[in-house]
């Protein structure tokens, strides 16, 4: 009877729905997070703690938005619209996209 209650336990368990994760609910922890701005002030991107981003372009706000993951000093973006790109931290500066990124737009020293 033992055996036949165990067999029972663990496929009831094993059909419990179990808990899904999206990339959405990951939660970045790195030094990067925040207000990334090219020198001209035109693109603002923010890496959000949640694992998006939001981009805006002048007056566009949210002009683009998506996924981004940071490895080491690597970021991978996948935005929402489909196109994916990348970039590197280098010296406190975000280069992406032919673009240069300061830290909340200032240029370190």
């Amino acid at each position: 009877m033992r055996i036949r209650e165990a067999i029972v336990g663990a496929a009831l368990s094993l059909a419990a729905p179990s808990p899904v994760f999206s990339e959405e609910s990951k939660v970045q922890n790195h030094p990067y997070l925040g207000m990334w701005i090219t020198g001209d002030g035109h693109i603002r991107q923010e890496l959000l703690p949640n694992g998006r981003y939001d981009e805006a372009r002048g007056t566009r706000t949210s002009a683009y938005r998506g996924r981004y993951e940071v490895t080491g000093d690597h970021i991978e973006y996948w935005d929402d619209t489909g196109f994916t790109a990348d970039g590197d931290f280098i010296d406190g500066v975000l280069h992406h996209g032919g673009m240069i990124f300061y830290r909340d737009g200032k240029k370190p020293e």
